[in-house]
């Protein structure tokens, strides 16, 4: 019993980071310490909890402005697809097409919260007991309370009710994971092999929240907290869209932390406000090299703009359906629609798991 309050004590350290995870604007999702499941002979029999890297949170709520929000998506391309070489939308969306099944533009991949926080996933603003789907195919590896601190019978987990999939496929040899958290109803057992699509329960506030949402995360290599991934890079887009993969550099080739860019639609005049990843933590796609990320964009000319004291540019490129569009600033020097050199990547079509 000792040891249980003792853990259940480190657990409570980490409360209100988690609890900024939110369906509205005013809160977002902030990471807890990393955990770590692996799956790679069965399932899994323990949870390691490994010490926080993290300086203490700060509990200052940000207030974010309202942006437009259309509730009209067309429907995914089939997954998976990748047009480009270099692209792996392996993902259909964890929410039904009838619910807001695109992540919150506010709180997105790499976003700095609480002065210090960095969000790894994304959050999906679902009502109150929307069914959530499982994006891909897999096996089930946790399907309870108590995915930090590994024990199913502490009902104050940051998570709260979480379900766990192991892909059936993996990118660049490494195993895929995708993690569902803060739900109401969890409808699949431990150990079971879901198809892309089954239900796997219902958008909760359970564990640390301020409301009821799906918090989703990709995991690559490792079921752990420092293996994440933008989810925005693995969800296909609707038919007809695309997605902004941007690098923001200092004129140094050093990355911008946290530097605002607006993406304004030639076509319909709406400007999208987006941020660069914050610092550590979140990791960058092995071929884009990324610090920005900005999904469900409507085929069409936009106009990139940066304005941030020194650093200051106006750019125009093509959004093209289906697909990434690349680009990179680098301070005084200016745009470039390059695209990064190979790096030496294999296929990147889902490669499958023994």
């Amino acid at each position: 019993m000792r040891q249980l309050s003792a853990l259940l004590g480190l657990i409570a350290s980490f409360a209100l980071g988690l609890s900024a995870c939110a369906m509205a604007p005013e809160h977002s999702l902030s990471p807890t310490p990393p955990i770590s499941i692996e799956a790679e002979a069965g399932l899994p029999t323990s949870v390691a909890v490994s010490p926080t890297r993290l300086a203490p949170l700060r509990f200052t709520i940000p207030t974010a402005g309202a942006e437009p929000v259309s509730d009209w998506r067309p429907p995914l391309y089939p997954v998976p697809w990748a047009i480009s070489p270099y692209d792996h939308f392996y993902f259909v969306r964890p929410i039904p097409a009838d619910e807001v099944n695109w992540p919150l533009a506010s709180y997105r991949y790499g976003g700095v919260f609480f002065g210090n926080t960095v969000h790894t996933g994304v959050d999906f603003p679902a009502k109150d007991g929307s069914p959530i789907l499982a994006a891909g195919s897999g096996t089930v590896i946790w399907a309870d309370w108590g995915f930090f601190s590994g024990l199913t019978e502490n009902k104050k987990d940051p998570y709260g009710m979480a379900v766990v999939i192991r892909h059936d496929f993996g990118y660049q040899g490494k195993p895929i994971y995708t993690i569902y958290a803060h739900m109401q109803r969890v409808d699949v057992p431990l150990g079971r092999w879901v198809a892309t699509g089954e239900q796997l329960g219902l958008v909760g506030d359970t564990g640390h929240t301020t409301g009821p949402h799906l918090h989703f995360e990709i995991r690559i290599g490792k079921n752990n907290f420092y293996d994440t991934y933008n989810p925005e890079l693995w969800l296909v887009p609707p038919q007809g869209w695309g997605v902004l993969v941007g690098n923001v550099m200092d004129a140094d080739g050093s990355p911008l932390r946290h530097y605002e860019v607006r993406v304004k639609s030639y076509e319909s005049g709406r400007t999208h406000t987006v941020r660069t990843y914050g610092p550590e933590l979140v990791n960058s796609d092995p071929y884009y090299q990324e610090n920005l990320v900005l999904s469900d964009l409507p085929a069409g000319w936009y106009e990139i703009q940066i304005d941030r004291e020194k650093y200051r540019g106006r750019f125009q490129l093509e959004i093209l359906p289906g697909q990434v569009t690349y680009f990179t600033f680098q301070g005084s020097e200016g745009f470039t629609l390059d695209l990064p050199k190979g790096l030496g990547m294999e296929s990147l079509t889902p490669t499958p798991e023994n």
